[in-house]
């Protein structure tokens, strides 16, 4: 219940959906019971049956009750008999017939509207937030979580959602109306015999409330399982090289037609036990028409309160009620996957984001002195990766960090931005705290360049000038130029408009690390990060990424983790690190003297 009423309120206002929707819906079933009570009067003109219609020779006075639309129609048809003959009668009920269907047709189709508008209102919504929520999270969260799982829940839960819980709205908004009204004429019509069938609707719920349980915990399950899919189905996709380099590929064939096979197995299990409401709502209706048959036959017989237009108008209402009887048992079973759901989607949502901005953050609106990492340590669960860090940097200075791989350099980087933030002690700029400025501001002043080159589905412009709608072409040309990418984009087919495909597929290592470095340059920020740039790089592009940093790198302060450390014997300082800890610190030469581990990791390596 506490996730249905948490889904209800992706339905809010309801004042925009609920009062159209329910006076949409009271026409579609007002008139569509009209039509069958239409039924009495035809069937008693061509069954000779007129006379047992209760005469009403005068016009009955307004009032909203059903005993007032049920003299009104009496009043002319019994007119029309006595003016026009029984054909004219049988006419206007037929009219009657005809204007209420098209009116209880126009009821159920702009019903229908105003659902469609919820529904993808409240998806739109949902993807919204989902999509809000995970792009805010810190860096943690992601080395948590499985991409996989986190695919599944963006579309598959939310499309489940869709496919169930959404549906189930319409349903039990709509369905309900339909049964009580039609009961409604039902006992007007007769008492005895509505109140005899009502025994057979307990059963039919205990049954599907039983089935819906069940539902619930396979269900579970099975979007687990679908997420676990989806997971290897990315690991696949992204890292076909390494798989078929391997020559592993009946491997996870193997590993995925196990999971497949669990899937398909709990499903079969699931979809056969939802499908099972359905035949037993429509057995037990069965069940049901044929008692009345009886019930109703033994009191046209004995001349007890029914004669046979009368009953068969009867049972054509009661028919009425067995689909919407049956929708809403369908929908309490489908309800119950949708909520599994749900409930992955609100574990989602429910993580909450470890990195935001203080009610007080202070503004940060530029950097004018200093960066600080004071008496600093970083822990990752119960492991520190970073322990006693105590680095000054000017402003305009370039600082390079080395070390083994595991060291904590690229931890020590992302701490500046906060995409973690510090255990202990803290990390400042001009004096102050990142955790107490805001985010935004933190961020803003910042360009970083990473090892992998990420790009965009997108074209090179928008890739370049990632982040602004409406950039100034001539400033995205002159960032591509300082980066070495200009010449190579002018050659492409498009240009500056050159759609780049997934993760920049269509374009070389070089050439992604230039556009990440144009990209870089147009924002123009006075600190800068470079990742190991140049580590993928082969000799050429190396050359041409490393000068496009060098421009990229003057008059800015810049963190540099470097791989080859011929890129950064001019740094103005060098901070040697090993297993979480500052143990050698100095520029170039002085570090070569000391024979420490900086020497030994130069050694390694050809400088050119």
């Amino acid at each position: 219940m506490k996730t249905f009423k948490r889904l209800l309120g992706f339905v809010q206002p309801l004042r925009h959906y609920l009062p159209e929707y329910l006076i949409y819906t009271i026409i579609g079933v007002l008139f569509g019971v009209i039509n069958f009570a239409m039924l009495i009067p035809m069937l008693q003109i061509m069954f000779d049956q007129k006379d047992t219609v209760e005469p009403i020779t005068t016009l009955p006075q307004f009032a909203i009750s059903l005993d007032y639309f049920t003299d009104l129609f009496k009043y002319y048809f019994l007119r029309f008999i006595n003016e026009k003959g029984e054909i004219y009668a049988l006419g206007f009920v037929c009219s009657v017939i005809i204007a209420a269907s098209l009116l209880a047709n126009f009821g159920r189709y702009m019903s229908i509207r105003v659902m469609v508008r919820m529904r993808m209102n409240v998806l739109e919504k949902l993807r919204n937030k989902l999509y809000r929520h995970t792009s805010e999270q810190s860096l943690s969260f992601y080395n948590k979580r499985r991409k996989g799982d986190m695919l599944s829940t963006m579309t598959n839960d939310v499309m489940e959602v869709e496919n169930t819980f959404v549906n189930a709205i319409q349903v039990l908004l709509r369905d309900p109306l339909i049964v009580i009204v039609t009961f409604i004429v039902l006992f007007y019509i007769s008492a005895k015999l509505t109140l005899f069938t009502l025994i057979f609707f307990p059963i039919s719920g205990f049954l599907v409330s039983y089935i819906s349980k069940q539902l619930r915990k396979k269900g579970f399950y099975s979007q687990e399982m679908l997420g676990k899919l989806l997971n290897i189905s990315e690991e696949s996709l992204s890292g076909v090289r390494v798989i078929q380099g391997f020559t592993a590929e009946k491997y996870m064939q193997r590993k995925f037609a196990g999971l497949a096979r669990q899937f398909t197995k709990l499903s079969k299990s699931i979809y056969n036990q939802r499908e099972l409401a359905s035949p037993v709502s429509e057995a037990l209706g069965v069940s049901l028409v044929v008692v009345l048959v009886m019930v109703g036959g033994y009191m046209i017989l004995n001349g007890k309160e029914l004669t046979g237009p009368v009953f068969i108008a009867y049972l054509g209402l009661y028919f009425t009620i067995l689909q919407p009887a049956k929708n809403i048992s369908n929908a309490f079973t489908l309800m119950q996957k949708g909520i599994v759901s749900a409930q992955r989607i609100f574990g989602l949502l429910d993580e909450p984001i470890a990195i935001q901005d203080k009610p007080a953050a202070q503004p940060l609106p530029s950097f004018e002195h200093s960066i600080a990492y004071e008496q600093l340590s970083f822990r990752y669960d119960d492991q520190y990766v970073l322990r006693n860090i105590n680095l000054h940097i000017e402003k305009g200075k370039m600082i390079a960090l080395v070390g083994r791989s595991g060291a904590g350099k690229s931890t020590m980087a992302d701490l500046l931005p906060r995409f973690y933030d510090a255990t202990e002690g803290r990390v400042a700029v001009d004096g102050k705290d990142v955790r107490d400025v805001k985010l935004h501001d933190l961020r803003q002043l910042m360009g970083i360049v990473s090892q992998e080159a990420i790009l965009f589905n997108d074209t090179i412009t928008n890739n370049i000038a990632f982040g602004h709608e409406d950039p100034d072409m001539e400033k995205v040309k002159e960032a591509a130029r300082i980066a070495n990418a200009h010449e190579f984009i002018e050659q492409l087919e498009n240009g500056y408009d050159t759609l780049i495909g997934d993760r920049g597929s269509k374009l070389s290592g070089g050439q992604r690390q230039r556009l990440t470095i144009a990209r870089a340059i147009f924002k123009n920020p006075p600190i800068l990060i470079l990742d190991e740039a140049t580590s993928a790089l082969d000799t050429e592009s190396e050359k041409l990424v490393q000068d496009a940093l060098d421009k990229l790198m003057q008059n800015r302060t810049t963190i540099v983790i470097a791989h080859r450390l011929s890129t950064i014997q001019h740094a103005h300082e060098i901070i040697v690190m090993d297993k979480g800890e500052i143990i050698e610190r100095g520029r170039h030469d002085a570090l070569l003297s000391q024979q420490g581990i900086y020497r030994k990791l130069v050694e390694m390596q050809e400088f050119k």
